[in-house]
C-alpha cells in the first residue's frame, strides 16, 4: 500500500513535469503543435506496450472508443491552449473542476453542497471579475474550464470504452483517435514548426512523462489500493502542479491563487470521501 501511494504521487509529478516541459516547447512548436507531438508519440508508445490488436474486435466498442479518444484529444488541446496563457497550477486547478463536477453531480448527499460552494469560491478567486484576483488572461481561464468540461466527458466515455476492453487496450486505441482528431489543428496552426527533426526527442519525452509513465504507475496503484484512497490522493494534483510550476517554470502564485487552489483541493477531497468510483486521467 505504501509503495502504491509513492507510485501514485510519482505519477502526479511525472504528469505535471511533462506539462511544464510541454510549455517550454510552446515557443518552438506552438501549443497545438506540442499537443499533436505528444499525442502522436504517446499513441505509438501505448500501442507498442499494450498491443491492442490482440484484444480488440470491431463492433459497438469502436464508436465509444472514437468519442473517448476525441474528448481526450480536445481535453489535451484546450489544456495546452490554457497553459500557454496562465500558470500551470491555476490551469490544472480550473481543469480539475471537470471531474469534480461529475463526482458532485453523481452524489445525493446534502453535505456535498459545501464542496460546491468551495469549488465556486475557488473559481471566483481567480476570475478577472474578482477584486481579489491577480491579472490572469481570461482566454486562458476559459480554455482551462473548457478542458475541465472535456475531462468530465472523458470520464463518461472512458467508462463506456472500457466496458468490454482492458484499460490498456482502450487507452491505446483512444490515444490513437486523439492523435488523429488533433492532428489537423497542429498542422493548421503550427504546421511549419512541428516537422523540425530536433523536436522528436522532446516530443517523445513529453509523451513519456505526460502519458506512458504516469498511466502505467496509476494502473499499478489502482490494482493495489482502494478506489477511495486513489481519489483522495488525486486531490493533491493541483498542489503538485503548482509546486512543479514554481520549481520548473518559476511561476510564483499569489496568496489568493494558492487559497483558490486550496478551496478546489478541499472540495475535491470532500467529494472523493463520498465518491464511489474515482477516475484517473490518461
Amino acid at each position: 500500500m505504501f509503495v502504491s501511494v509513492l507510485l501514485l504521487i510519482a505519477a502526479m509529478f511525472s504528469i505535471q513535469t511533462g506539462a511544464s516541459f510541454a510549455k517550454g516547447l510552446f515557443p518552438v512548436a506552438g501549443a497545438a503543435g506540442t499537443t499533436s507531438l505528444r499525442l502522436f508519440f504517446a499513441s505509438i508508445i501505448l500501442w507498442a506496450f499494450w498491443r491492442p490488436w490482440r484484444e480488440f474486435k470491431q463492433g459497438p466498442d469502436l464508436k465509444n472508443l472514437f468519442f473517448y479518444g476525441a474528448v481526450l484529444g480536445f481535453m489535451n488541446l484546450t489544456f495546452y491552449f490554457a497553459l500557454e496563457r496562465i500558470p500551470l497550477g491555476v490551469a490544472v486547478t480550473l481543469e480539475f473542476l471537470g471531474p469534480l463536477t461529475v463526482s458532485l453531480l453523481g452524489s445525493r448527499k446534502k453535505a456535498d453542497f459545501l464542496w460546491v460552494i468551495l469549488a465556486a469560491l475557488g473559481i471566483y478567486m481567480v476570475m478577472p471579475v474578482s477584486q481579489l484576483s491577480a491579472p490572469l488572461d481570461p482566454v486562458g481561464i476559459a480554455f482551462a474550464l473548457i478542458a475541465g468540461m472535456f475531462w468530465g466527458l472523458y470520464i463518461h466515455f472512458g467508462q463506456k470504452a472500457s466496458t468490454n476492453l482492458s484499460g490498456g487496450c482502450a487507452a491505446a486505441i483512444g490515444m490513437a483517435f486523439a492523435a488523429i482528431v488533433c492532428a489537423p489543428f497542429g498542422l493548421w496552426i503550427d504546421g511549419e514548426k512541428i516537422f523540425n527533426p530536433s523536436l522528436i526527442p522532446l516530443g517523445v519525452g513529453v509523451a513519456l512523462l505526460s502519458s506512458a509513465i504516469p498511466y502505467s504507475l496509476e494502473m499499478y496503484s489502482l490494482k493495489t489500493m482502494p478506489a477511495k484512497t486513489f481519489g483522495i490522493l488525486m486531490s493533491l494534483e493541483p498542489a503538485v502542479a503548482s509546486l512543479v510550476g514554481l520549481l520548473v517554470l518559476k511561476e510564483a502564485l499569489t496568496l489568493t491563487q494558492w487559497l483558490a487552489i486550496l478551496c478546489v483541493m478541499t472540495a475535491s477531497l470532500g467529494s472523493a470521501l463520498s465518491a464511489r468510483n474515482p477516475q484517473a486521467a490518461v
